[in-house]
């Protein structure tokens, strides 16, 4: 099976982000996320993608069309990686190259891991409504895959965070369903040190950070 890293290293990571990751290493072990400058509260959240490319293609072709799709996607991938930054039109034209592929080839083994990473890019151009519509997709359409853990605990986050959709009940619920349906899992402690910084500042969190480090 060809191995192809689920990971992008432009994602955002905000201060509560950071103060949680001793309970989540696991995740930033998987995603290998950089720290980029957060979004402004000037910027604006920009419209979700939630279609994909709709040319017309023979059922004969779709072989030949994943092929095609899934290079496109993979070489996108590969040019976001060798940038210092993440352009907003670049990340935009990723964004259309992964859904465009996970969307139309839904079959193929590496479709939920550019769902994640659409996911990812999304969140750090504060296209918070795409990342969410990925990311749910990808905890539906695909029960099995093996970092489906990973998807709820990002989707979990977008909730948890006070700048994008501010839903504490949400998250708690999502931090639940990953100790509940992986217990013996590292995600299922992340959800746990997460589910207990719910509703705290970031001083708060600290303080604890620190006694625990006495």
């Amino acid at each position: 099976m060809e191995k192809h890293s689920p990971i992008i290293k432009y994602a955002c990571i905000n201060q509560k982000n950071k103060l949680m990751k001793l309970f989540a290493i696991a995740l930033l072990s998987l995603l290998m996320m950089a720290c980029k400058t957060p979004p402004t509260d000037s910027q604006k959240q920009t419209s979700p993608s939630t279609s994909f490319d709709t040319t017309p293609r023979l059922i004969k072709n779709y072989f030949g069309d994943c092929k095609k799709l899934r290079q496109a996607a993979k070489s996108m991938d590969s040019t976001l990686l060798n940038e210092m930054e993440l352009d907003k039109t670049l990340a935009n034209k990723a964004i259309k190259a992964f859904t465009d592929y996970a969307y139309y080839c839904q079959g193929d083994s590496l479709s939920p891991i550019f769902l994640v990473k659409t996911a990812q890019i999304a969140k750090a151009i504060n296209n918070i409504p795409q990342a969410k519509i990925v990311l749910e997709r990808c905890i539906e359409n695909y029960p099995q895959f093996e970092n489906r853990a990973a998807a709820i605990f990002l989707l979990a986050q977008l909730y948890d965070e006070n700048n994008f959709m501010n839903n504490e009940m949400e998250a708690k619920r999502l931090y639940q369903q990953i100790m509940d349906e992986y217990p013996k899992s590292d995600w299922s402690e992340s959800a746990k040190g997460a589910i207990h910084f719910i509703g705290k500042s970031d001083e708060q969190i600290a303080k604890e950070l620190l006694k625990k480090k006495k």
